[in-house]
């Protein structure tokens, strides 16, 4: 399902049908589809505005770079969802909503449809926005989300790796906050990330947001485990 909610969404829902059987617990939530932002992005004729706007881009030209990456993003941010797609966001929220409390607290979460490929990774290109509570500002994280898959970094990754602006979607996640300050966040890789060595799982980790550790914010506890 990589194409239609991207790498980060797909590895939840697996995780959710295949590890809460065993007792693993994993935070519940819901995708808005890389096929709804393209639905965002036609139906408000945006897709015909920025490719007039890419068009004379000088990725070389810091300032023209930010100009152009500015403007892109002020276009997503300015257009309103259609009717309909504002409409089933909401009710998704509403009947996550329902299984915990009134505005229940959320991460809103990019999930890119080309976040890992053989010749090129756009993981961590774009934005994470947490502790998000309440309908609207579901809404305007959502768009923030979707903007910034025009930030100056990712517009000058696309076109040094041949591709078109036009062509990466993005699908934003929308999981349900946990309470990370009564235990501990990290990431865990399958292999020794350095040497490559196969039968270890090499864990990094801190008390708090997971956030922290992905960015450096934190230097962080690490573990090695043997498999066997």
């Amino acid at each position: 399902d990589i194409g239609l909610v991207g790498g980060k969404n797909a590895s939840l829902g697996e995780m959710i049908q295949q590890l809460t059987s065993q007792g693993v617990k994993v935070p519940t939530g819901f995708a808005i589809t890389a096929r709804a932002y393209r639905y965002f992005i036609e139906s408000a004729g945006l897709e015909k505005q920025l490719r007039s706007l890419f068009a004379d881009l000088d990725v070389e030209d810091v300032n023209n770079l930010r100009e152009r990456a500015h403007k892109a993003r002020n276009l997503l941010l300015h257009t309103p969802f259609p009717q309909n797609l504002r409409d089933s966001i909401t009710k998704a929220y509403q009947i996550l909503c329902e299984q915990y409390n009134q505005d229940t607290d959320v991460a809103v979460r990019s999930s890119a449809t080309a976040e890992d490929l053989p010749d090129a990774s756009f993981a961590g290109q774009q934005e994470t926005y947490l502790n998000i509570k309440g309908i609207e500002q579901v809404l305007h994280a959502i768009k923030l989300v979707f903007a910034s898959l025009f930030n100056d970094r990712a517009i000058s990754y696309r076109v040094h790796q041949g591709f078109a602006h036009a062509d990466v979607s993005l699908s934003a996640g929308i999981q349900r906050m946990v309470r990370s300050d009564l235990a501990a966040s990290g990431v865990m890789f399958s292999i020794d990330t350095e040497s490559g060595f196969e039968d270890v799982v090499f864990i990094t980790s801190s008390y708090g947001l997971g956030e922290t550790v992905v960015q450096g914010a934190v230097n962080p506890d690490e573990f090695y485990v043997y498999k066997n």
